[in-house]
C-alpha cells in the first residue's frame, strides 16, 4: 500500500520532472539540433499534457481519492511509461526510436486503461428496469412492497375514526 500511495503523490510532480529530464538528457548526452526542435515542440508538450490528463483521470476515481493510492494497474502502467520516457531521454541512437515508439504506445495504453477504470467505477451498481406502457410512456416501476426480504415498516398508519353515538 505504501508503494501505491507514494506513486499517487508522484503523479503530479512527474508532469514537470519528466519533461525536465528530457531537456537535461538532451544537454548531457549531446543529442543535436534536430532533437532539440523535436524536444521543444513535440516531446515536452506531449509528455506534460499527457501526464496531466492521465493524472486527472486517475484522481477522478473515487477509490483513488478515498485511499490516496493508485491501483495496481496504474502503478504498473505508469512505471512502464515513465521508464520509457527516461530511456528516451538518454538519446542513444541505437534504441531511441524503439524506445520512443514504445513510450507513445505505453502512454496511449495508460489513457485507455485509465478511462476503462474510471468507467467501471462510475457506472451504476444497481439494475434499474424501465418499462413502457402501451401508449409509449416510459416509467421506472417502484419496488414491490410485498417482495420477500423487504423488512421495512410501512410509512403510513391508517386510523379509522368512529362517530360518537348517543349511548355514551
Amino acid at each position: 500500500m505504501w508503494l501505491r500511495r507514494a506513486f499517487y503523490h508522484w503523479l503530479m510532480p512527474a508532469a514537470l520532472i519528466l519533461p525536465l529530464w528530457l531537456v537535461i538528457g538532451w544537454g548531457v548526452f549531446q543529442a543535436g539540433g534536430w532533437a532539440f526542435l523535436w524536444l521543444l515542440f513535440i516531446a515536452i508538450p506531449s509528455v506534460f499534457l499527457g501526464q496531466l490528463v492521465l493524472t486527472l483521470l486517475v484522481r477522478a476515481r473515487g477509490t483513488v481519492r478515498a485511499a490516496r493510492a493508485v491501483s495496481w494497474w496504474d502503478l504498473c502502467g505508469f512505471t512502464v511509461w515513465h521508464g520509457l520516457i527516461v530511456a528516451v531521454g538518454f538519446y542513444n541512437p541505437n534504441w531511441f526510436w524503439p524506445a520512443l515508439g514504445l513510450a507513445v504506445a505505453a502512454g496511449l495504453s495508460m489513457f485507455w486503461v485509465s478511462l476503462y477504470q474510471l468507467w467501471r467505477e462510475a457506472r451504476p451498481t444497481s439494475f434499474v428496469r424501465v418499462e413502457t406502457t402501451t401508449a409509449g410512456i416510459s416509467y421506472v416501476r417502484p419496488p414491490d412492497p410485498q417482495a420477500p426480504g423487504d423488512r421495512r415498516e410501512p410509512s403510513v398508519i391508517v386510523v379509522n375514526e368512529q362517530a360518537p353515538t348517543a349511548d355514551r
